[in-house]
């Protein structure tokens, strides 16, 4: 199995020279070392001011998005609230190695924007089928043809009608906004997309102001919090803020199982690990720990571009949540596959969790070089175990078939990445499944959710 994941990884990815290994991880420290973040900030706002440019918020909305649709449900009050300058773009969707999972990504989105909906005060109609690709057209000539005055409004009501498969309804606000031809909308996607990748992103329902990234409804947080630095609003009184991960006061006693999928080289499963033993400790949640391989591990690709955002936004998240995230030396390959080794026999002794946290603490918090075996000792010996004993069984292969089973129970209920939770009853059903480290506050109402009901 090894070797199938190295053909399709690529063996220098997978396993980089000592060299390489060294210059990704100085890189992405430098990324994300604390003070870099708000001293861009500060520059592109000194370079705002000394141009006399007004407060610019670029928007990038994708018709058959559904974080595009509660992204642009947000834009009326972000508008009204901070009265920043919008201007919206179309765009098409992630594309290649931005989009490894063309069949999956859709039907997550839709679920998981059903989700959390209603956490924003939001709206996004469970079960909602994918848009037919004729009314997503219809769509993008209307927004193609509105002013960013009525773009907020237009995408809304759009939008609305998209998720209905409501033709009436698109051309009813054609006759509204007005609509471009087929070729004029092609070309207004074409630009947007366009100025997407040069502002070096790839996805739908992103926001971007004074040089930083913003996903979703998610991240609005981070820029409201931005904005009102600048004094453009109130920190206590943000419109959407992250919701709390709350224990609440509730007890499961056992009677729920979190399962927690995760891998050792995912900056947000380094970010929310230790959060999330932490919620099934305080209520009573039974933590059923499902590692699986890094996504590259797997020959699952990854571009550049890509990679930067993911860790960016990782320690930003990191941040916000009080940890000092960053300090990295880059786990991929021997490191990851040495420490799997060492799981079975960890779980034995009832330390599997903290080999994995011990583990992700040193390669993203503390710059520990875990391809040494000087650096993996730290890591076995703070989880309470024995460098000694380690040796009598590291390096074996026993771990991948399990990993394997993992990856495919994930596959299995619509999720490919980590870290991801499933909450499971008595009786081993689902409950509810979400994807990110920024879906944990989710789980945690969840739980709360069930234990008031039962």
């Amino acid at each position: 199995m090894t070797e199938q994941f190295k053909e399709q990884g690529g063996a220098a990815t997978m396993d980089p020279s000592r060299l390489r290994r060294w210059l990704t991880s100085r890189l992405i420290t430098g990324l994300v070392r604390p003070g870099r973040l708000e001293k861009s900030q500060a520059r592109a706002e000194r370079e705002r001011v000394k141009a006399g440019l007004p407060h610019t918020l670029e928007y990038f909305h994708q018709v058959d998005d559904a974080y595009s649709h509660l992204a642009a449900q947000a834009l009326q009050p972000l508008l009204a609230r901070y009265g920043v300058r919008l201007v919206p773009h179309l765009v098409e969707g992630p594309s290649g190695d931005n989009l490894p999972e063309p069949d999956l990504l859709p039907a997550l989105g839709r679920y998981d924007a059903a989700l959390v909906a209603p956490h924003y005060g939001l709206e996004y109609p469970a079960g909602a089928e994918a848009p037919e690709q004729s009314l997503c057209l219809q769509a993008n000539c209307i927004l193609a043809a509105v002013s960013a005055t009525d773009f907020p409004s237009a995408a809304v009501a759009v939008g609305e009608a998209l998720l209905a498969g409501d033709a009436t309804g698109l051309e009813r606000l054609a006759g509204q906004y007005g609509a471009t031809s087929a070729d004029q909308a092609a070309q207004v996607l074409a630009e947007g997309t366009a100025r997407r990748s040069e502002l070096k992103h790839y996805s739908g329902a992103m926001f971007y102001y004074g040089g930083q990234w913003y996903w979703g409804v998610d991240r609005l947080y981070h820029l409201e919090r931005r904005w009102c630095e600048l004094g453009l609003g109130r920190k206590d009184a943000l419109l959407f803020p992250r919701p709390a991960i709350d224990a609440g006061s509730y007890q499961a006693n056992g009677s729920l199982t979190l399962e927690l999928y995760a891998s050792l080289r995912s900056p947000y499963t380094a970010v929310i690990f230790d959060r999330a033993v932490q919620l099934a400790e305080r209520t009573g949640v039974r933590l059923a720990l499902r590692p699986v391989l890094p996504m590259v591990m797997r020959g699952v690709p990854a571009t550049r571009e890509k990679g930067m955002y993911i860790f960016a936004d990782a320690a930003r998240e990191a941040r916000a949540l009080g940890l000092d995230f960053g300090n990295m030396y880059d786990p991929i390959g021997e490191p990851v596959r040495r420490c799997y080794s060492l799981y079975e026999w960890a779980e034995k002794q009832g330390r599997a969790v903290a080999l994995l946290s011990e583990f992700l603490r040193a390669a993203f918090y503390r710059g520990v070089n875990t391809s040494r075996d000087s650096g993996l000792r730290q890591v076995v010996e703070a989880a309470g175990l024995s460098w000694d004993d380690a040796q009598t069984v590291i390096d074996n292969k026993d771990w991948e078939q399990r990993l394997e089973d993992n990856r495919q129970a994930m596959y299995g209920f619509g999720s490919w990445g980590v870290p991801t939770f499933r909450l499971l009853d008595a009786r081993g059903n689902t409950v509810v499944w979400a994807w990110g480290q920024d879906r944990l506050w989710l789980i945690a109402r969840e739980i709360q959710r069930v234990l008031v009901a039962a």
